[in-house]
């Protein structure tokens, strides 16, 4: 090697150095501006984050409100629909006060008697509560035998007379019926 070419060398390394180095800042600087922007969005994340969580534990809230004003005012209808049959039951009370002839006041009670009858059923079936049938096989879920007696006409199994009528909420039983069974 020459002289000249060891001088030569030491600038060489000495721009490559200088390159590095800016390269380096550069690089430094890029990295800095890429954290900066991490940051920020970070805290934009955790700004979403808090926002989401308050609207979720607010919809909470108001759910349970609603529920809880449902569950409380649930039998609204059902009373609403009742308001008539008082209506009825209370001008039958009232006509028994009046001054007509007994038969005719009698037979005016019974057919009012026999109406409100009829509206209270019909208002009670408009909110699922049903009669349970006198006509089908003996069931044990919706039928309480009290009695059991031999019969030729009336087949096993079958009911012979109701005591009380039973009654069902949609498919499930409010109160068995009372029934007399065939043997």
């Amino acid at each position: 090697m020459s002289k000249d070419e060891i001088k030569e060398e030491p600038l060489e390394n000495q721009e490559e150095t200088e390159i590095t180095n800016e390269e380096a800042e550069a690089d430094a600087e890029a990295v800095e501006n890429e954290f900066d922007l991490l940051q920020e969005e970070l805290i934009a994340l955790k700004d979403k984050y808090a926002r989401v969580h308050a609207d979720f534990d607010n919809i909470k809230k108001r759910l349970e409100r609603e529920k809880y004003t449902a569950v409380e005012y649930s039998n609204e209808k059902f009373a609403r629909d009742m308001i008539p049959v008082m209506d009825s039951l209370q001008g039958a009370m009232n006509s028994a006060n009046g001054d007509a002839d007994k038969a005719e006041l009698f037979d005016k009670l019974k057919e009012g008697i026999e109406l409100t009858h009829k509206q209270f059923i019909t208002s009670l079936e408009k909110h699922g509560v049903t009669m349970v049938s006198h006509d089908e096989p003996f069931d044990p879920n919706i039928h309480n035998a009290v009695q059991a007696v031999d019969s030729e006409n009336i087949e096993s199994g079958q009911i012979v007379q109701t005591f009380q009528t039973g009654y069902k909420y949609k498919s499930r039983p409010l109160r068995e019926a009372m029934v007399i069974v065939a043997n």
